[in-house]
């Protein structure tokens, strides 16, 4: 039996980062991951000379967020980031910015005038209350709308809705559209950081460029820069409600995701072990307290953080109580379709950086991530995602079907382009945002097994989730004294 400090089941970007922010504080640490592959959704891969990521992608909160946080303590290697661009909503006559604040939903003429004078209402109405502190996760966002607003408005409202929990409006709170809108913004300062786990003293690195000067602004904006390099004013309510940017402070890595999965394991230090194809069947708790993980053999730990879905839990450890396995079991699952298309040629549809919502019928959120970083698709092509929730009671052929015929109806000629076409079926994130869906505690009722990943922390989505669940795990560490 071999013997460590922390024992990490998942490789995934959770799991990954719990193993460098935890070498880097003197632990020695294995990772055990039951794929051949690491960073679960956080990857990229070649598919007839694309290179798709693991669904489309956004990597938000970069200038006071959790991944800032985590990279500039403990990275040694910094990806590139690009700024993101615009969100913008296309019909089949219109192609138009996605409305962030007051003074731009006044103009945006894809919903009825009636209608957005309505939402506008309550939009404001969410936020004042949200302001004085009252929490709305518990009411949905078709409850706060008004019940006589025109089918596209409200086919409109639920994309967004959709798109920010994996669930219709009626599923999705009120909060996580104003936070998913960045009308409530989580920022983590590096004072935050330091009270949470403790002073730390990062070693030098090696070679690092600074993510303020990592943003190239030459060839698309200069703004994400100049909003990372300055000195932020704090808004009052009513700033906010009237000036918000719906892209603020949002980026993607050059090279695309790989580039942020490299940057991780390359600032590993030799105290981390990966061990690939390696699934663990069980975990070990000797009274009541965690002891290791079985998997091929026996790996002995008096700590063991666990980042694969916490509803498999229950699996792997016997008589856990049962309360907690009710509380696990309400955890809800969203799965996503992505459909990567790589173009022969460049087209004028996607002449744009951010990404493009399509919301009648069957809507989707549309990257043409080649825009970012032409090495993507082979020279003069272009390569673009679709991403889509699916409906889980159907058919994957009958999703799949449906979905083609919803980018060939938005993009009528797009088909005679195609040269690659590649789909993914992913769960985004282990749990879905809704009002009655549950979410897993860092602590579980084993001493020193820890959950982390997306189904613990419900603020923002996917790889920005992921960081701070990270930084809960080294809060809750720090406070049981096991983190220095």
């Amino acid at each position: 039996m071999k013997k460590y400090d922390v024992i990490v089941v998942g490789a995934g970007v959770s799991g990954l980062l719990a193993a460098l922010t935890l070498s880097k504080h003197g632990k020695k640490v294995l990772v055990l991951e039951k794929s051949r592959h690491l960073g679960g959704n956080c990857s990229s891969y070649i598919v007839d000379g694309y290179q798709v990521d693991t669904g489309a992608h956004a990597i938000t909160h970069l200038i006071e967020g959790p991944l800032k946080r985590l990279m500039d303590n403990y990275f040694d290697f910094l990806p590139v980031f690009e700024d993101y661009g615009y969100y913008y909503v296309r019909t089949e006559n219109a192609f138009i910015k996605v409305p962030s604040n007051l003074k731009d939903f006044v103009t945006f003429d894809v919903l009825p005038r009636k209608d957005r004078v309505l939402l506008s209402q309550s939009l404001t109405k969410a936020f004042t209350l949200s302001s004085f502190g009252i929490d709305l996760s518990g009411q949905s966002v078709y409850d706060f709308l008004p019940k006589n607003l025109s089918k596209d408005t409200y086919d409109f409202v639920d994309t967004i809705s959709v798109f920010l929990s994996g669930r219709s409006m009626k599923e999705t709170s009120a909060q996580r559209v104003l936070s998913g809108s960045n009308f409530v913004r989580d920022s983590i300062t590096q004072d935050q950081f330091d009270a949470m786990i403790g002073k730390f003293e990062p070693k030098k690195r090696q070679s690092a460029e600074s993510i303020l000067a990592s943003i190239l602004p030459y060839h698309f904006h200069a703004s994400l820069q100049a909003r990372m390099t300055k000195v932020a004013q704090p808004f009052t309510s009513l700033e906010r409600l009237a000036t918000n940017n719906v892209n603020f402070s949002q980026g993607y890595p050059r090279k695309g995701l790989k580039a942020l999965l490299n940057a991780i394991l390359s600032s590993l230090p030799e105290t981390v072990e990966i061990k690939k194809e390696c699934q663990v069947t069980s975990i070990l708790v000797q009274d009541g307290k965690v002891s290791g993980v079985e998997a091929d053999e026996i790996y002995t730990s008096d700590l063991v953080i666990y980042t694969g879905f916490a509803t498999e839990l229950p699996t792997l450890i016997k008589d856990l109580p049962q309360d907690y396995v009710g509380n696990l079991n309400g955890i809800v699952h969203s799965k996503s379709l992505t459909i990567w298309l790589g173009l022969e040629k460049e087209l004028p549809d996607f002449n744009y950086t951010g990404s493009e919502i399509w919301f009648k019928d069957f809507a989707y959120w549309a990257m043409p991530i080649s825009n970012y970083d032409p090495s993507l698709a082979p020279k003069d092509r272009q390569l673009i995602g679709f991403s889509f929730v699916i409906d889980e009671s159907k058919s994957e052929e009958q999703e799949l079907k449906k979905a083609y015929d919803t980018i060939f109806r938005a993009h009528p000629n797009i088909e005679k382009h195609i040269e690659m076409q590649h789909e993914q079926i992913i769960i985004p994130e282990k749990a879905a945002v809704t009002i009655d869906g549950k979410f897993a505690d860092i602590r579980t009722p084993i001493q020193n097994l820890y959950v982390a990943g997306t189904d613990t922390d419900k603020r923002s989505m996917g790889i920005t989730r992921a960081s701070y669940s990270i930084i809960e795990l080294l809060k809750i560490l720090n406070e049981d004294g096991n983190l220095h």
